[in-house]
């Protein structure tokens, strides 16, 4: 089961500004992965629902792309500009100056998935909503480990992509992993960014070093399932066939499990786990447009929570190790 959970609102609600547009703009990272998709399909779906309109801008993995695309809705003229941003920031900050240029414009302002500790100041004198709507990330490297235990009930070495160091998801869900993991259980970290082949190209790097070809994985997990399939193939692709078959029978598992590509690689038997991380952004907009509507301040934050897929208790034991 998913859960709910939020801070109390605090901050002005009775006090916002009417809505003076439908149109809201959700900021997102990349095309290049699934969650991120998922998170666009959210967004449009909670819009239409509301009967709204959800504009969605990808900035390409770059961070200066992405502040340059919001600041060019917020700097609109007044009847141009949207009623509000909800973004998931590319880089290391949730954007606090970008944030506070649309609350000066009276536009409302929503950050998935991060930590944005300028959110609590902004609100005191915003006349526009402005929150945060996260997935529970300590909570997902929880989940992860107890999958790793189950996988490998014996213990033994697994190979851990993460994603950018920089990334609030990749400290949040390493830390809920390392609190979380078996004393028996080595991992080896690389590192990617989010994308299927940024973790193939990162595999292939490893790979050529003598130390990874002498590594005996037992698992290989990642934090996202675009970076798990990206692994898997990389591992795949090695020219000796006996190496090979062993990567073969290595379990590979991911995070986010959109059903149309984590979940169905589940169940075609490519990953053996993912973990549920439902998308934020359409609950963002749902938040935001009730707030407007009715006068009332959004907690300053809300969070989902996660699961695993399958069930942890339903996860075997993997028994071959390369």
């Amino acid at each position: 089961m998913f859960y709910w959970r939020q801070q109390l609102a605090t901050g002005p609600g009775p006090g916002y500004i009417r809505m003076k547009s439908r149109r809201f703009v959700v900021s997102l990272i990349t095309k290049d992965n699934d969650f991120q998709m998922e998170q666009a399909s959210s967004a449009r779906a909670a819009a239409s629902s509301l009967g709204v309109e959800a504009e969605i801008l990808f900035a390409d993995g770059n961070a200066i792309t992405q502040s340059t695309q919001i600041l060019k809705q917020v700097q609109a003229p007044p009847d141009q500009r949207p009623a509000g941003i909800i973004v998931e920031p590319v880089g290391g900050t949730a954007l606090p100056q970008v944030a506070r240029a649309a609350s000066a414009a009276e536009i409302g302002w929503a950050v998935l998935n991060r930590e944005a500790d300028y959110i609590a100041d902004v609100r005191k004198t915003s006349k526009t909503p402005v929150f945060s709507v996260s997935n529970d990330q300590r909570q997902v490297g929880e989940i992860q480990a107890r999958q790793f235990a189950a996988l490998l009930p014996q213990g033994g070495a697994i190979l851990y992509i993460q994603g950018p160091s920089d990334h609030f998801a990749t400290r949040e869900r390493t830390s809920g992993l390392q609190s979380a993991l078996h004393a028996s259980i080595q991992v080896t970290t690389l590192r990617a960014q989010w994308t299927e082949e940024s973790a193939r190209r990162c595999i292939e790097s490893w790979l050529s070093l003598t130390s990874g070809r002498k590594t005996n994985i037992a698992l290989v997990g990642a934090q996202n399932d675009s970076m798990a399939i990206g692994a898997r193939k990389a591992l795949l692709g090695v020219a000796h066939p006996v190496e090979r078959e062993s990567w073969l029978a290595v379990p590979y598992t991911g995070v986010d499990g959109v059903p149309s590509t984590g979940q169905a690689w589940v169940r075609a038997g490519t990953l053996k786990a993912t973990v549920i991380t439902p998308p934020t952004a359409g609950e963002a907009i749902t938040l935001m447009v009730q707030a407007l509507q009715r006068g009332v301040a959004p907690p300053e934050r809300s969070f989902l929570g996660a699961r695993s897929f399958p069930p942890v208790e339903k996860l075997s034991p993997a028994s071959t190790e390369v």
